[in-house]
């Protein structure tokens, strides 16, 4: 049976910021902007390799933007 190493790694890190920075572009591109948008302080402190993004949070306006592009997206 394989078992799988679930400790943080610099990897484990590194992809969550890589992960955070194209969906920054992403919405970049389509004209949203979520200020606080990070990684997960909390996350990033235990032994489990489980570094989460942190989407933050944003005006109604912004919100509201952001499910017309999701919107488009689905269809």
């Amino acid at each position: 049976m394989a078992t799988t190493d679930h400790t943080r790694t610099p990897n484990s890190i590194k992809n969550a910021e890589e992960a955070r920075d194209e969906l920054r572009t992403a919405l970049t591109a389509v004209g949203i902007k979520l200020p606080t948008l990070s990684l997960d302080v909390a996350s990033l402190t235990g032994d489990i390799a489980r570094p989460l993004v942190t989407l933050g949070r944003c005006t109604p306006e912004v919100a509201r933007r952001l499910a017309a592009v999701l919107r488009t997206c689905s269809t």
